[in-house]
């Protein structure tokens, strides 16, 4: 889900996390990063490695900042 990778990039994400069957635990710490390199990061993850998602606009990182919501 790209809003809820942005969710994560901007507010950070902490406890356990399963992955296609393979559960993680560590911290990732919130990003201090403009709109705009959110929404390149995410938009390069989402279309790199075989994966076919959509495009993040520095809009929608925008919107998910002002908003607050979390992951």
């Amino acid at each position: 889900d790209p809003e809820r990778a942005v969710a994560i990039v901007l507010h950070g994400l902490s406890g356990p996390v399963t992955v296609n069957g393979v559960q993680y635990a560590s911290v990732m710490p919130p990003s201090p990063i403009e709109d705009a390199d959110v929404a390149a990061v995410l938009t390069y993850t989402l279309r790199s490695w075989g994966n076919q998602g959509p495009a993040v606009a520095p809009e929608t990182v925008a919107r998910i900042r002002s908003a607050g919501a979390r992951p």
